[in-house]
């Protein structure tokens, strides 16, 4: 009995746990490790912490690991990220060889499980290495990535693709991220657990207590972005948006609120530079947050007109699907699967620049019932394409295509 699975009946219908089901069926007993760079902090962990469980409570035999690395690995990895998203970076020999002598010591570390999975997912560049110090290996690889490598910086993708291509498969958000590879590409996008505590309705009384906490006034209108602080999210082209807004709005308010990923080492120094563009204004409200604030999150962004994204690059953005959940409408950068999830003039809109973003949210400011309308498409519109439901879904139909092909020769009805 999928005690976990079934309360997502009322949410996704019946229909969709039944399919869930029959899926699984033929994979009871397979052998799945995930690897990727950080438990804590992230789309990638929070999507993890709930599809592990919910495998498990299938009947796989499921593991999570996150791989280990000094400051030095992680400053080059987020170059490599920060060069496939299309930066020019020039990375050292010296710190490529740190990179893959990381992997090599976590692949020595791993190799017993790693060896003996049915299949092993490796998420995004940290640990893409790792699958060349395995020789001897079992079941499938899969590549998942997780980021906007549409236009990379070439060298690097260059670099990167050579330990790529023994894969059996890699994932990608949307379509535009895939790259020539010699095997199997599959698109899933990702999505959010409308049961978690990020993503449950809240009592007014509790977001009534988070404004006070933070000194925000629900009486005056308000605009958030919710993200880790990092240069590709532009929290600064944030500011200055709200800035020319509120020349026409001077009761506005402005939330910046997120975290410091674990494997980002650039966090800090982005906060700092966050913190001199917001100066002395009080109605600027930035909030760094421990990984755990997911009820508080909740209620910064229920208590918002709008949700902002502005992303210069973005993989996928769940912070935006987050938003539409809740009924919120979206000002999004007009970059990777942002343009998946917010239909522009439907559920939100999409900009390129601050002037733009400032221009779109003075529009629903002045439009609640616009705000409203886009709203209720929003969270139908997650309802029918991104919940957790329907990625789960989809993970274990890849299995099954990675397992024994054509699909049709599976008899998955019941």
């Amino acid at each position: 009995m999928t005690e976990l699975l079934e309360t997502y009946a009322p949410i996704a219908g019946a229909e969709e746990i039944e399919r869930i089901r029959q899926l699984s069926q033929h994979l009871r007993g397979a052998r799945v490790v995930h690897v990727n760079a950080t438990r804590v902090g992230g789309g990638v962990a929070e999507i993890l912490s709930k599809l592990v469980p919910l495998k498990k409570e299938l009947g796989l035999e499921v593991h999570w690991e996150v791989i280990k690395g000094d400051r030095d690995f992680f400053h080059c990895t987020k170059s490599i990220h920060n060069a496939l998203h299309g930066t020019h970076i020039d990375i050292s020999s010296e710190m490529l060889k740190h990179y893959e002598e990381t992997n090599r010591r976590n692949a020595e570390e791993l190799q017993p499980l790693l060896r003996e999975a049915d299949f092993v997912f490796i998420h995004d560049p940290q640990p893409a290495m790792i699958q060349r110090f395995i020789p001897e290996r079992k079941g499938k690889w899969i590549w998942r990535c997780h980021i906007d490598i549409s236009h990379p910086y070439r060298p690097v993708w260059k670099y990167l693709r050579e330990s790529l291509l023994s894969y059996d498969a890699s994932v990608f958000h949307i379509a535009d991220f895939a790259h020539s590879l010699p095997h199997l590409q599959y698109v899933i996008p990702p999505s959010i657990d409308p049961l978690s505590e990020k993503n449950i309705d809240l009592p007014e009384e509790e977001i009534q207590s988070v404004a006070d906490r933070f000194g925000l006034d629900l009486e005056r209108p308000m605009i958030i972005q919710v993200s880790r602080f990092d240069r590709l999210k532009d929290p600064i082209g944030v500011i200055h948006a709200y800035r020319l807004v509120k020349t026409f709005v001077p009761s506005l308010q402005l939330v910046l609120a997120g975290g410091i990923a674990a494997d980002d080492p650039e966090g800090e120094a982005v906060f700092e530079e966050v913190t001199i563009a917001a100066g002395n204004d009080p109605d600027i409200h930035l909030l760094l947050l421990p990984p755990d604030a997911h009820r508080t999150i909740n209620a910064l962004q229920r208590m918002a007109e709008i949700v902002l994204q502005k992303s210069i690059r973005e993989g996928f953005g769940l912070t935006v699907t987050e938003a539409m959940w809740k009924g919120r409408p979206v000002v999004g950068g007009n970059t990777g699967g942002i343009r998946l999830q917010v239909i522009n003039h439907h559920t939100g809109f999409l900009v390129d620049t601050p002037e733009g973003a400032a221009l779109r949210v003075r529009y629903l400011l002045r439009h609640p019932n616009i705000r409203e309308e886009m709203g209720r498409k929003g969270r139908r519109f997650v309802r029918e394409n991104f919940l957790i439901t329907r990625q789960l879904r989809e993970y274990l139909t890849l299995m099954l295509i990675l397992l024994h092909g054509d699909m049709e020769r599976l008899e998955i009805g019941g």
